[in-house]
């Protein structure tokens, strides 16, 4: 096949396009053509487009690597072959695309081209519109290739601009997993399970890159780690393996919300079932009842834990992967409160030397990261802090950490008592679920230590109901819990595609707004950064409640009533979740969609 015509792709090409675009000035211009043409010519190049000083002598490597700021973008923005791809693409009228592999018809695909040309050329076929291939080049100067691709497809071309690193990983990754699905689905068809490695009982799993999977690898393992490094990259925080009648679905949660990623050919599930099952320590014969186990992951630099469950459903046996990095769940407890009033409340709940303080909310809203973050605070050599958790979240070496197994009699309740006889400080119980483990935290606390647990109500005020209603005595509750918070997880809007729009006061007394006029507010229009949601990462939005004097003394007298406890404690300044939230949207940090997703009104 035909080379590349590169004839136009050069240095000076890019840096007229920086140029115009504003990005860089004249001089600067000037500057580094001159850096690169006397680093081109004193240092002999290798191959691979590097030189033995590890100079990039391809033109767009070499701007990409002087990491020159990118002016008027988010800080520490730099331009990068994703900026100059959108330069490109609007200097020569192409479209410009980033594109995921789910995106993508794999077995269209690595039918079409062999590896080693996409490597070689860095193009990729994207899918066919009417009668015209779409194919992903780095440069608008591909036409050799473009006409290769096109004898080859028997269909018209078209180029579409892609990130050179865009077309790099999908490259890499599409092969890799055509390799892995071809060869476990051809090994297993027919119900053979022949080959299946179900001795390595490893917890440790270095995840291997696509470029590191080659033809003769084990293919269940690889398609496993190469699910599992999607994941660890996106950022997602679960991954759900659901068998269908034909088919195994995966999806992954990002930001909250679970997206299809894959729909894998159903004869493989058992086989990627079992692996799974193998390297978190599950039984793998066992297929009728649900089963809990965990996987410790490295990925590059990076470590990350994942907590297994299987239960058996119509198809067979669907599984969830919790993704746990310590990256996000131990946040700086500055930068998870919006409010610095709220942030003072709860540092000094934490500062307490002894009683209680609970964190409310359902499965997801962050109550963990809460409890971890406030922890890892408290927990110095001076102190000894020991958890109880149903599973242990996250191994920390601060803490004295035991899980919860009903079977030989350590549950939230009864392990309590064993705690005391331990010498702690500080307890944090994962949850107050019953009688037994309230009374039992309750003691703990009167006999002067702190305890930190979660329970399961809509607000803060309600957990007081449910204290009582666990079998807790007003006189116990007031006596010992410091202070709730309630908390949500708001999804933020994505800083790389914010944009401005005007709220009418009219739709916004509509939605129950009190406002006098028109709401200047923010949105994200949907960028390759954020999935093109418009939203990239999440906020917590929290309602603090303090155990002041008047509040206790309301529940003394009998009147637990959470809405009247509620209309107490915000004539005492608290803030609820609906109205941080709202704070957060006319901050411009996320939108009036998630206000109301998330949080019910006042």
């Amino acid at each position: 096949m035909a080379r590349a015509n590169q004839g136009k792709f050069t240095l000076e090409y890019l840096l007229n396009l920086l140029l115009n675009a504003g990005l860089i000035g004249q001089q600067q211009t000037e500057s580094i053509a001159s850096d690169y043409r006397t680093a081109i010519k004193s240092i002999r190049p290798r191959g691979g487009g590097t030189t033995e000083g590890q100079i990039p002598t391809d033109p767009l490597d070499y701007i990409v690597s002087l990491k020159l700021p990118l002016a008027g973008a988010v800080e520490g923005r730099l331009i990068d072959d994703d900026v100059l791809a959108h330069l490109m693409a609007s200097d020569s009228g192409l479209k410009y695309l980033r594109v995921e592999q789910r995106e993508l018809n794999i077995e269209y695909i690595t039918r079409l081209l062999p590896r080693s040309f996409a490597f070689k050329h860095l193009v990729l076929p994207l899918g066919v519109e009417g009668a015209v291939l779409n194919v992903a080049v780095r440069h608008p100067f591909y036409q050799a290739v473009l006409e290769d691709v096109r004898r080859v497809a028997n269909l018209n071309t078209q180029p579409v601009i892609l990130s050179q690193g865009n077309i790099r990983k999908l490259i890499g990754d599409i092969y890799a997993f055509n390799i892995s699905v071809k060869g476990a689905t051809g090994q297993y068809e027919g119900g053979s399970t022949t080959g299946l490695d179900v001795t390595n009982l490893e917890q440790y799993v270095k995840l291997k890159n696509a470029s590191e999977i080659s033809d003769d690898d084990q293919h269940i393992k690889n398609l496993i780690d190469l699910l599992f490094a999607e994941a660890f990259e996106g950022h997602a925080s679960d991954i759900h393996l659901e068998p269908k009648r034909e088919h195994l679905l995966v999806r992954m949660r990002f930001d909250g919300i679970l997206h299809d990623m894959y729909s894998l050919p159903g004869v493989i599930h058992s086989a990627m079932v079992s692996r799974i099952k193998t390297i978190s320590r599950l039984d793998i014969a066992e297929r009728r009842r649900p089963q809990d186990g965990r996987i410790k992951i490295a990925h590059k630099d990076s470590e990350a834990e994942i907590r297994v469950s299987t239960v058996p459903v119509a198809f067979g046996e669907k599984v969830v992967l919790r993704i746990l990095n310590p990256e996000a769940l131990f946040l700086d407890l500055k930068t998870m409160f919006f409010n610095p009033a709220d942030y003072e409340k709860w540092s000094g709940f934490a500062a307490t030397p002894h009683g209680i303080i609970l964190v409310s909310g359902p499965t997801g809203s962050g109550k963990t990261t809460t409890l971890y973050s406030t922890l890892r605070q408290l927990a110095t050599s001076e102190v000894n802090v020991t958890t109880i958790e149903d599973p242990i979240e996250m191994i920390h070496e601060q803490f004295n950490q035991i899980a919860v197994q009903p079977k030989v009699g350590i549950t939230f309740g009864s392990i309590i008592r064993t705690i005391l006889r331990q010498d702690p400080d500080i307890i944090m119980v994962g949850e107050m679920r019953d009688k037994e483990t309230a009374e039992n935290a309750v003691q703990a606390a009167l006999t002067g230590h702190l305890v930190l647990s979660t329970i399961h109500t809509n607000d803060a005020p309600s957990a007081v109901t449910r204290l009582v209603e666990l079998g807790l005595e007003p006189f116990l509750v007031t006596s010992t819990v410091v202070g709730i918070m309630a908390q949500r997880l708001v999804r933020r809007i994505c800083p790389y595609c914010s944009s401005d729009y005007v709220m009418t006061g009219k739709m916004a007394l509509e939605l129950g707004f009190i406002t006098r006029g028109d709401l200047n507010l923010k949105y994200g229009r949907g960028c390759d950064e954020c999935r093109h949601t418009g939203y990239l990462g999440r906020l917590a939005t929290v309602e603090v409640l303090p155990f002041s004097p008047s509040l206790r003394n309301v529940i003394l007298e009998g009147n637990q009533n959470a809405l009247d406890l509620k209309n107490l404690a915000r004539a005492e300044g608290m803030t609820t979740l609906r109205e941080n939230a709202l704070d957060l949207m006319l901050a411009g940090k996320t939108t009036i969609q998630e206000v109301l997703r998330v949080t019910a009104a006042d």
